[in-house]
C-alpha cells in the first residue's frame, strides 16, 4: 500500500452538529491504529485546537490537540511568517486570539499592521467602524476565511467570516487576502505538517468551493462526501470534479474502495 495521508474537513463530513455521522468514529479510529497520518481542517476561527478536540473526544473519536488544523492557526503561522512580533486589531474570538499570542503577536486598537477577521457572535458595529477606518488608513486587512455563512444545525445558519469581509471590501475598496481554505497558504501548510508530499495527500470534504477546489488545485486527490453542502445535483455547475464521490465516509469503511483511494491517482472520478 503506497504511503498516504488525510486532510479532513469536520462538520458535514464527520459530524452534524454534536452527533458524528454514522461510520465516522470508526474510519478516523481506524486511520489511528493503522498507524496512517490524517489532521482535521477547518474554516472556523472561532474554537481553540483543544476546544475542537474536546469536542471530538466526547463523541469517541481518539484524537488529540495536534490533529486540528484551523484556519486560525493558519492565519498566524502565515503573518508570523510575513512580520515577526507584529499588530493586530481582530474582529474574531478566542481561538484567533489565542493564535495571535502564540505566533507573538499584540492585539491593539490603534495603527495595528493589520486588520484580520475571523467569526463572531456578537459583533459590533463600532468594531467594524473601527476596522474600515485602519484600513482606511494603511493596515492590511486579512480575512481566517471567506465562507460567506457558517451551519448552526437544525437548518439554521449564521453570518460568516466572508459576509463580514465583503462588507468591509466594498466600504474601503480594498480586496482582502483570505488565508483559509480553498488558500494554497493552508493547504500547503497542512500538507507539510503530515510531512507528505503532493501525491500522497488525500482530502476528504463536502464542499466543492473550498475543500475540493482546494485540494484539487493543490494535485491532492479529493474525496467528496454527500453528507454535508454539497449535493449530487449541484455537481454538474462547477467546472471541475473530486476524484471520488461517496454517500458517506462510512463508504471508505469498505476495504476496497478505501484500496482505491489509497492507490488513485489524481484526476481520476468514480461515483458511489
Amino acid at each position: 500500500m503506497k504511503k498516504k495521508g488525510f486532510l479532513i474537513d469536520m462538520d458535514g463530513v464527520i459530524y452534524k452538529g454534536s452527533e458524528p455521522i454514522p461510520g465516522a468514529v470508526e474510519f478516523i479510529n481506524g486511520l489511528r491504529d493503522k498507524g496512517l497520518p490524517f489532521l482535521f481542517l477547518t474554516n472556523n476561527s472561532q474554537r481553540t485546537s483543544r476546544d475542537v478536540c474536546y469536542k471530538l473526544n466526547k463523541m469517541g473519536f481518539k484524537v488529540n490537540d495536534t490533529d486540528i488544523f484551523t484556519c486560525a492557526m493558519a492565519t498566524a503561522r502565515y503573518l508570523a511568517s510575513r512580520k515577526e512580533n507584529g499588530t493586530a486589531y481582530v474582529i474574531g474570538e478566542g481561538g484567533l486570539l489565542t493564535e495571535l499570542h502564540n505566533a507573538g503577536y499584540s492585539i491593539v486598537d490603534d495603527q495595528p499592521d493589520y486588520v484580520i477577521i475571523g467569526e463572531g457572535r456578537t459583533i459590533m458595529l463600532e468594531s467594524v467602524d473601527k476596522a474600515i477606518n485602519m484600513i482606511m488608513k494603511g493596515s492590511k486587512l486579512i480575512a481566517t476565511n471567506l465562507d460567506p455563512n457558517c451551519p448552526m444545525g437544525g437548518g439554521k445558519y449564521r453570518v460568516g467570516c466572508g459576509a463580514l469581509v465583503a462588507m468591509l471590501e466594498f466600504a474601503t475598496g480594498i480586496k482582502a487576502f483570505s488565508v483559509g481554505k480553498p488558500s494554497p497558504v493552508m493547504m500547503r501548510m497542512a500538507r507539510k505538517a503530515l510531512q507528505l508530499t503532493t501525491d500522497e495527500t488525500v482530502m476528504i470534504g463536502d464542499t466543492m468551493g473550498t475543500d475540493i477546489l482546494g485540494a484539487g488545485s493543490m494535485g491532492f486527490t479529493t474525496v467528496l462526501t454527500l453528507t454535508g453542502v454539497t449535493r449530487e445535483e449541484d455537481l454538474a455547475h462547477f467546472g471541475y470534479s473530486p476524484d471520488f464521490i461517496i454517500r458517506s465516509i462510512k463508504d471508505l469503511l469498505d476495504e476496497e474502495l478505501f484500496m482505491r483511494v489509497m492507490g488513485a491517482p489524481a484526476l481520476v472520478t468514480d461515483e458511489y
